[in-house]
């Protein structure tokens, strides 16, 4: 052990010819006005060999006034950042593997990991002596930043009064090596330094940064002052911080050392909400058995945060809306999940940070791990594995529609040689981004989507739970701790080239630091769950054979799907019998498993008898419902979750009932509850209502199992009437104690009473009575629930209950008939009175408003269910004037959300441009970054949908965006491509007019490539691409007869035109193109086999995950294979100019020009020698015969006949 954890061994090397030492940045003012910046830094620099005479710094959106070098040389220097835009003039190609591979390049150019920055200085030719002597240089840089468009953001509330009256404030944000965004830095966690701030700032404000506050000094007019900060400890420049603005200052009652800010007026919430941080503390210094390793902490609460948490070395920033009083329950858990992050990734993100992006997931998963450990002990075991239950489920869905998550791109060259301990798994994998089925590099921080960043979080901390799993928690804590100590020993040192080394995590790194522990090699896990991506998925089943008293078990895989793979090595499976619950493990090494697993019980017919379960309990059992030659009760694959797997297994529905009854684990009961949907029937019904009632079930099972059991009642809508049980459910837990009938006066002092309370009226809501209708009964059982609610006793807020009432109002409307008036007089009874309810709400929100305006947003999602059933005329007024920024921020996204919804359904295009418009111009970040979330996941049109709003401009305005609208903000840039992506897929919109045409013949590879730009509509030319395909097929069988026959009479070209139409004429459709249509129908039915066969060739279907073998046409659909004879010799590309294409304005019929489907012929070339000349014809070496003539003359012939026949039918 101490030979991996030995002082000074850490040997990593910068890419960069320097060494940072030590930075100062000074803030000297400050412009809440213009919202501007004023700025000097300066950065010693170490030069690490001789004869270099360039520096490269990063730098984005600041303007530079002067470099200097030791305050004696002045500079020149260069700025360039190729972010401004992507694809710099490219007008043709709108697609996006064109824009993935123009991104990856132009945020390669400018990484400070690989020596390169948007800002170059060229050393003068006098101060060369130092860097030849490798002498300390002092680069100095005045630089200004006004209106930023991302790195920081200003809060200036439209009032009256001075700024610290406005409570206007700033903060700084970052979104992965973003400090560039505000100064001029090495933009990296591979190069820590320490620091020296100083911030002037208005006297009624307060600056808040990373580091110790030394002294605060006024100025000589005692109008400003200025803080200044010392961070001895090295860190790196990402993690660099600060705030300003009038806060208010407390300082934590029970560590001095940690103090809290929040805006005016807001103390009161400041108090009760981090009242338990001390206690987080206390265990992550009891877990990992070191002290924290700053000097102190502070939490900054913001209004308009980029994200609820930021985390940054000895400061946190946080969104002020996770403050709360201490009537609020809901809040409570997420606010203490969010601050417990934040101080977690203190010790590792922050102190100890990644060696490179490839290593961020070490930090990542380390923290999130830590603070699950913290939840844990603070909640319970139960929320601790439904948490686990819910990421695992999450990711396995992640990667079935999108692809493998790869949480280190970048393998190690060689593999290590597995032993007895190993983690078997498959062999080593070769990542690329392609193998995920992204559509964007995951290469570069900057690149990667928001959604697969979240998910790399996910799996990170799933994989260092299952690292646990495999050697043990205290031996796991143990080399957290080494990592710790060996940080801190490193923060003492003087600098030194590589004295800091220590303080950065490296995969392999973390690799020998285990091996070293445990005496265990997980190089195999890493390869499996680290350097690829995918889940393990089972179907399992299994059978009793009752004369060998064995179960026969069987697993299978499909490893071929995306973001499947395949699994060899153990697996634990569970077998609940009569005598106990025993556990056996399987070798999986192929799809299919079979195994035989000896039952220890002899079945019991119809006895009760105590049986002891896996925690040791002894229970008394029905056994009467259960098979009587088989002594199983129910059996489990993977019950602790070893793998990143998902299992679907298939067992009797009695199993379920007594796994949902009996098992002890909240996973085994969800999985019951999610299984025994597909078996409605009474005994199910009766096991969910008993689960329900079970005051000893983890609420958040019961609250599951409430859903379950409404959809379960709907289809048994003939025999059972789920909705009266419900209320008689309901009223038997929360009904008075004299009079069930009458709900009693809220008490939530038992929360999981209160979550399933809130619960049961939204499951109630749900169900439908044989005409598909809410039951009355229900209607108004909830109108008097919302009526007759009294909180008047409870010491806790109603305002999340009352919420819930309003959403189970929401869920019981179902389409209307027919709209005939818009009048309130002509809506039903039980809409009209939906109506009342949800208006009259609303209106005491305004008058009342409650935390976070819950009531408000749930009355809002109500009217626009309302108008989407047909109930109301659908208007986006109201939720435009809702959606305004001067409203509160989660009203402005239930709005949103609802005005997304109507440009789904209505196809509206003004509506669509004006949430584009907030996209682009809104003044919140997050907002714009929500909103793009909700577009993406309820798009106006989905990819080879036709939708009136899927038009050239769009695409020019979406691709604008991506290209230089969002240069300064990473995050809202990838969320641009990902909502391209979800309209358009990887290739070209097929709404643009065709480019120029274009086509290469590579004979070495074999394959024929158009214009990569081009896309090639497959469904709307089916009939020509059927035509086409007969024509090749028919030049095939011709050319092979005829093997002496030149290249010149076998290279042909069929093309056809689309059938026509109006929209994509744009005009109405004649008699005479009405004719043409159904001629064209009718050739449709008779191609209909020949056009599945082009439709499957041409399909470019970017969903799918291309093996890389074919990432090719994946990407550019109009690759074509060309089958070539063994003896053709390799040459030169062909190139089809544009000549070859006809005017589309020639053919009869057509207005405007159309949209054509090219079709390449397979060629089947002779072994003669061949050369091509600059126009892209064949030549033969010998003339042509009269045969070939002939041959030529009889094809055209043909082609002329056919092609006239398409046209005038």
């Amino acid at each position: 052990m101490s030979k991996i954890f030995k002082k000074g061994e850490k040997t990593f090397e910068t890419p960069r010819p320097f060494r940072l030492n030590h930075q100062i940045l000074c803030i000297t003012g400050v412009n809440f006005q213009r919202k501007s910046i004023i700025g000097y830094v300066e950065l010693h620099l170490l030069p690490l060999r001789s004869g270099v005479n360039r520096i490269f710094l990063n730098s984005k959106q600041t303007r530079i006034y002067r470099i200097c070098i030791n305050e004696i040389w002045e500079a020149s220097f260069m700025y360039s950042d190729p972010s401004l835009s992507i694809c710099q003039n490219e007008t043709k190609q709108r697609n996006l593997d064109f824009f993935s591979g123009c991104h990856s390049t132009a945020m390669n150019s400018v990484d400070p990991d690989q020596a390169n920055g948007e800002l170059l200085i060229k050393i003068p030719q006098d101060a060369m002596h130092l860097v030849n002597d490798q002498k300390m240089l002092q680069v100095s840089i005045e630089f200004s930043l006004e209106r930023p468009q991302g790195g920081i953001h200003f809060v200036v509330p439209d009032t009256e009064g001075s700024m610290a009256e406005r409570a206007a404030h700033m903060f700084t944000y970052s979104h992965e090596n973003s400090s560039r965004a505000w100064f001029p830095c090495i933009d990296t966690y591979s190069e820590p330094c320490t620091w020296k701030l100083e911030f002037t700032v208005d006297k009624a404000m307060t600056a808040v940064a990373s580091g110790d506050l030394v002294e605060t000094v006024y100025t000589l007019d005692m109008r400003k002052k200025t803080f200044h900060y010392m961070l001895n400890v090295p860190t790196s420049a990402p993690n660099i911080a600060f705030a300003v603005g009038p806060y208010e200052i407390l300082v934590d009652p029970v560590m001095p050392e940690v103090t809290h800010f929040c805006l005016p007026q807001l103390k009161p919430l400041l108090e009760h909400s981090t009242a338990f941080l001390h206690e987080a503390f206390d265990y992550f210094e009891e877990c990992l058995g070191t002290r924290y390793p700053y000097s102190n902490y502070k939490q900054v609460f913001v209004d308009e945060a980029y994200r609820d948490y930021s985390s940054f070395a000895t400061l946190s920033i946080l969104s002020t809306n996770l403050l709360h009083s201490s009537r609020i329950i809901d809040q409570t858990f997420m606010t203490r999940r969010f601050m417990a992050q934040s101080l977690a990734e203190q010790y590792f993100g922050c102190f100890v940070s990644s060696q490179s992006w490839s290593d961020l997931w070490l930090p990542k998963g380390i923290s999130k791990y830590l603070t699950g450990l913290l939840l844990k002990r603070m909640f319970g075991v139960n929320e601790y594995r439904y948490h686990i239950h819910k990421e695992l489920t999450s990711l396995c869905q992640y990667e079935q529609q999108i692809g493998g998550v790869i949480l280190h791109s970048y393998p190690p060259t060689a593999q290590t040689t597995s032993t007895d301990d190993t983690e078997p798994g498959s062999t080593k994998p070769t990542p690329k981004s392609g193998e995920s089925g992204a559509y964007f590099s995951i290469k570069n921080p900057h690149t990667v989507s928001w959604r697969y960043h979240e998910m790399m979080r996910v799996k990170a901390h799933l994989v260092m739970r299952l690292i646990e799993l495999r050697i043990g928690q205290d031996l796991l804590l143990q080399v957290f701790n080494k990592l710790l100590s060996l940080a801190t020993s490193a923060a003492t040192l003087k600098f030194i080239t590589n004295s800091w080394g220590n303080m950065l995590l490296s995969t392999s790194g973390f690799l020998k630091s285990l091996s070293t522990v445990s005496g265990k090699d997980l190089s195999l896990f890493l390869d499996q769950w680290v350097y690829q991506g995918g889940i393990v998925q089972f179907h399992g089943s299994f059978n009793f054979n009752r004369k060998r008293n064995i179960v026969e078990l069987e697993l299978r895989q499909d490893p071929g799907r995306k973001g499947i793979l395949k699994y060899v090595g153990p697996l634990k499976v569970t077998v609940q019998e009569l005598d106990g619950s025993f556990e056996h493990t399987l070798q999986v090494e192929d799809n299919v498993t079979k195994g035989d697993i000896t039952c220890h019980s002899k079945s019991r017919r119809h006895k009760k008898k105590k049986i002891p379960l896996m925690n040791g309990e002894e229970v008394d059992m029905d056994l009467s419902t259960m098979d009587a030659d088989s002594p199983v009760l129910w059996i489990r694959v993977d019950t602790k979750m070893t793998l990143l797997r998902q299992v679907i297994f298939k067992q009797p529905d009695f199993q379920w009932h007594y796994q949902l009854r009996y098992e002890r684990d909240i996973v085994a009961q969800i999985e019951a509850i999610e299984n025994l949907e597909k078996f409605p029937s009474t005994s199910t019904v009766n096991v969910l209502s008993e689960s329900i009632e079970n005051r000893q079930c983890f609420h958040k099972v019961r609250m599951v199992a409430a859903h379950s059991l409404a959809k379960i009642s709907n289809e048994l809508v003939a025999s059972y009437m789920g909705h009266t049980a419900i209320i008689a459910m309901f009223k038997k837990l929360f009904g008075s104690y004299s009079c069930a009938d009458i709900v009693r006066q809220n008490n939530f002092n038992s929360f999981m009473d209160y979550f399933l309370q809130k619960t049961l009226p939204v499951a109630l809501a749900t169900i439908r009575n044989g005409h598909s209708l809410c039951p009355r009964e229900s209607l108004d059982f909830l109108v008097d629930l919302i009526k007759y609610n009294d909180n008047t006793k409870n010491k806790f807020s109603d305002n999340y209950y009352r919420a819930s009432l309003i959403t189970a109002l929401t869920k019981t409307i179902t389409p209307a008939v027919a709209m005939v008036s818009t009048s309130v007089e002509n809506l039903t009874p039980e809409t009209k009175m939906v109506l009342e309810e949800v208006t009259r709400c609303l209106n005491l929100e305004k008058l009342l408003p409650c935390y976070h305006h819950r009531v408000t947003i749930s009355c809002l999602q109500a009217i626009r269910t309302l108008q989407k059933n047909g109930h109301l005329p659908s208007d986006p007024t109201l939720f435009q004037t809702y959606a305004q920024y001067s409203h509160f921020v989660e009203i402005r996204m239930a709005a949103l959300e609802s005005l997304v919804d109507y440009v789904k359904v209505e196809a509206n295009a003004d509506i669509f441009s004006w949430l584009l418009d907030i996209v682009e111009q809104d003044p919140m970040p997050s907002v714009r970054h929500r909103l793009f979330q909700m577009l993406i996941d309820n798009p106006p049109f989905k990819h080879r949908e036709e939708s009136p709003l899927n038009n050239e401009a769009l695409v020019e305005r979406m691709w604008t965006l991506m290209n230089c609208g969002t240069s300064h903000d990473a995050r809202l840039r990838c969320d641009a491509v990902d909502f391209y992506h979800s309209l358009y897929g990887r290739s070209r919109p097929s709404c643009l007019p065709i480019p120029e045409f274009g086509l290469v013949l590579n004979l070495k590879e074999k394959r024929t490539m158009l214009n990569p730009s081009i896309i090639i509509p497959d469904e709307d030319s089916v009939e020509s691409d059927s035509q086409s395909l007969n024509d090749s097929e028919e030049m095939k069988d011709e050319s092979q007869n005829s093997g002496s026959e030149s290249n010149v009479d076998r290279k042909r070209k069929t093309i056809s035109p689309l059938p026509s139409s109006s929209q994509q004429r744009g005009g109405s459709k004649s008699d005479e193109e009405v004719e043409e249509d159904h001629a064209l129908k009718r050739k449709k039915s008779i191609l209909e086999t020949q056009s599945s066969v082009m439709s499957s060739e041409s399909s470019s279907d970017d969903d799918e995950a291309p093996s890389m073998e074919k990432t090719d046409q994946a990407t550019t659909p109009i690759h074509r294979q060309i089958k070539t004879e063994p003896s053709t010799p390799t040459a030169t590309s062909v190139r089809v100019k544009e000549e070859m294409m006809p005017n589309p304005s020639s053919l009869p019929g057509l207005s405007k020009p159309m949209e054509f489907k090219y079709r390449i012929p397979k060629l089947n070339r002779s072994s003669s020698d061949k050369s091509y000349d600059h126009s892209g014809q064949s030549t033969s070496g010998s003339s042509l015969n009269k045969s070939h003539k002939k041959k030529k003359k009889k094809d055209k012939h043909r082609h002329k006949k056919r092609h006239d026949r398409d046209v005038h039918d």
